[in-house]
């Protein structure tokens, strides 16, 4: 698009019979939006129930997902089930407030996952009483008509919610160039499932070019342990039959579905 710029004064005068303000300053190309970045609805909740259908470990339950930009806003809220009641109703928030938390607390060169805020937090942590700050708006969380959660017509959609949630689940956002777009939190299964489900939904989505973390592979895995929490490890759940380790699938998870690879 090439910019105009405003003709001399006397060139309007004469030319023109006068100049409107617009003819003052040059157009400029309008810089990409997050929005623009981010899935659609229906591509969000088909991509999550697909990685729902997989062997994550858990119970095998439905899942909530919520979106959310830079500035705290949800961007999108859905859910894997046929119906809202398919899933923990509680998951709901739950995985709001892991995509604000995952979106506070990363940088342009630096991935926590919600999964790393785990061991920091406890008692004696460095971190201890963070999941105290920024609480969620209770206004935003359960406002509106709940026949609309997961929908287009989510009340939390286009609000800030806030909240902070230490247990797996959430990832921030990074797009192919490297940009820091938000957070993605996911909930409704045990927390290391969610977090492998949240790990899986990202990559499927090519918002996973994670600039660096605390974990395997300088990613934001998560890093188990069942000895002393004293880095940013995170304890290790349980899976019902049939369902995998959810051990050794988040363990993969880098080399299954390396960072910056998309889909």
């Amino acid at each position: 698009m090439r910019a105009f710029y405003a003709l001399p004064l006397a060139a309007c005068i004469l030319l023109l019979g006068g100049c409107s303000d617009e003819t003052t300053a040059p157009t400029t190309l309008k810089a990409t939006s997050v929005a623009d970045y981010l899935p659609s609805h229906s591509t969000l909740e088909s991509s999550l129930r697909d990685v729902v259908e997989q062997l994550n470990g858990g119970l095998g339950l439905d899942m909530w997902a919520t979106v959310l930009d830079r500035d705290g806003i949800v961007v999108d809220v859905v859910f894997s089930g046929t119906s809202r009641g398919d899933q923990w109703p509680g998951s709901r928030v739950i995985s709001a407030q892991k995509a604000n938390t995952a979106n506070a607390f990363s940088l342009e060169n630096l991935a926590l996952s919600t999964a790393n805020l785990f061991a920091p937090v406890q008692p004696g942590g460095s971190l201890f009483g963070l999941q105290e700050s920024n609480p969620v708006d209770p206004t935003v969380a359960y406002g509106g008509k709940a026949v609309d959660f997961g929908t287009v017509k989510d009340f939390m959609i286009g609000k800030r919610i806030g909240g902070i949630n230490v247990f797996g689940g959430g990832l921030a956002l990074y797009s192919a160039d490297g940009r820091l777009l938000g957070g993605l939190g996911v909930s409704g299964d045990t927390s290391c499932t969610d977090h492998i489900i949240a790990w899986k939904l990202r990559h499927a989505l090519n918002l996973d070019n994670v600039p660096g973390g605390v974990g395997e592979s300088n990613t934001d895995n998560i890093i188990f342990t069942v000895d002393e929490l004293d880095g940013f490890e995170h304890p290790e759940c349980f899976d019902a039959a049939g369902r995998g380790s959810h051990v050794e699938i988040a363990n993969d998870l880098p080399e299954e579905y390396p960072v910056g690879s998309g889909s």
